[in-house]
């Protein structure tokens, strides 16, 4: 236990935690409440790591079918957390050399992607909760065509894998698979939120078609709950998702509304798209949530973040323990510069082992949920037991799609 909780290390300058006591301890008894009951989306709290251990051989079993001794490549098509939870994942895990990603929806957008697969290698992994997300569903038409046209046949289920609702009520994908129209097929789970589900079976299966071992996601999968485990205990004072949350809700406070999350390392490419969605939809205009890959970032950045009228921002550094003299020089140099003149915590990672990324993981979904929980409970908007908590929710999404469904007719 000791050598997983020193895997990720959190600091965070001079704030008074007995300020936020009360309210942290208010957070873990609430959401420890609700984890596990319908409607509540907070199903990725131990039940979704406990049960992805009981399923892993069949997610396992399904990677193999679907690559079938010939295949390498995987093509994920989905968007949101269908895409971003699963990319954050393979890239610091460094397995995404053969796991291409596609969300868009324009033409010009797809033939580039498709120009980039090679078609005799590569499968089609379809991700969408509903099995109607528009983006999703024209992307997975759009290269059910491309197949068809590649193999000169109309039957192209052996190339497409769904990850879906289990229930053909409720998906539209989950249909398809029913007809025979996509040959394999995994579940979304329910009750879990599309920014939170990173170790559902659209993440794992990847990582197990990319080539990760068994034992090693079984690794990650135990690590996971035993972080969860760690940050659910009610004391502020050893509780580093708590802490975090304490430095964003005090950073809040003191008029600092914009949130820079300043990663280093490209092993983070994917991360910073995952903790975006996963901040600003929980968050929503409480803190706007922004996140950056260094150094480079600093080349356009610095010059705003360090102007002396910039009073509205506040920033975490995210990187590895580094191991030579440039980068640990870098990091200091930086975040000495920005400390002086702004709110700053740190998060060191001590490496990129499924120890220290699965903690990760859940550092950061904890993070979230307990900022959003602090500020209203600051403000006495407590949720009632019976309606999900806001910061799993995510109804203006559905603002933009109502003017989309308009403009197509629907």
């Amino acid at each position: 236990m000791l050598e997983t909780q020193t895997k990720v290390s959190v600091s965070i300058g001079n704030v008074n935690l007995d300020l936020y006591e009360a309210a942290g301890e208010a957070a873990v008894k609430d959401i420890l409440s609700r984890a596990g009951k319908p409607g509540q989306f907070l199903n990725w709290i131990k039940w979704l790591g406990e049960n992805q251990i009981k399923n892993i051989d069949t997610i396992f079993d399904l990677a193999e079918k679907a690559k079938a001794g010939k295949y390498t490549d995987l093509a994920i098509l989905g968007i949101g957390g269908s895409r971003h939870t699963t990319e954050s994942m393979v890239k610091m895990l460094n397995l995404d050399s053969k796991i291409h990603f596609y969300s868009s929806v324009d033409p010009e957008s797809f033939r580039r992607f498709i120009n980039t697969l090679d078609l005799s290698k590569t499968q089609f992994l379809v991700v969408s909760k509903s099995g109607g997300t528009m983006e999703t569903t024209v992307a997975y038409e759009s290269a059910k065509k491309v197949m068809q046209e590649f193999l000169e046949r109309e039957d192209v289920s052996d190339r497409f894998i769904a990850m879906t609702d289990k229930s053909a009520e409720k998906s539209k994908l989950r249909q398809k698979v029913e007809a025979g129209e996509l040959k394999l097929s995994g579940f979304v789970h329910d009750d879990v939120g599309g920014r939170f589900s990173i170790f559902d079976d659209a993440t794992l299966f990847t990582l197990a078609y990319a080539g990760m071992s068994k034992n090693d996601v079984l690794e990650l999968l135990n690590a996971s709950l035993s972080a969860q485990k760690d940050f659910t205990v009610s004391d502020i004072k050893s509780n580093p998702a708590l802490q975090l949350a304490a430095f964003n809700v005090n950073s809040r406070k003191n008029g600092k509304i914009k949130h820079f999350n300043e990663y280093f390392g490209d092993a983070f490419m994917g991360a910073t798209l995952w903790e975006k969605q996963l901040k600003n939809e929980s968050l929503k205009a409480n803190i706007s949530t922004d996140t950056n890959v260094g150094p480079g970032y600093l080349h356009y950045n610095a010059e705003a973040d360090l102007d002396s009228a910039n009073t509205d921002s506040f920033f975490t550094f995210i990187y590895v323990t580094p191991e030579d003299k440039v980068t640990t020089a870098v990091l200091t140099g930086v975040i000495s510069a920005y400390s002086n003149q702004h709110p700053v915590s740190k998060i060191e990672l001590k490496d990129l082992s499924v120890q220290s990324v699965a903690r990760f993981i859940e550092l950061k979904h904890f993070e979230t949920l307990y900022t959003g929980y602090i500020l209203r409970y600051l403000k006495q908007d407590i949720t009632p037991n019976d309606i999900a908590l806001p910061e799993v929710l995510q109804p203006n999404v559905e603002i933009y799609k109502k003017e989309v469904r308009k403009a197509m007719g629907n």
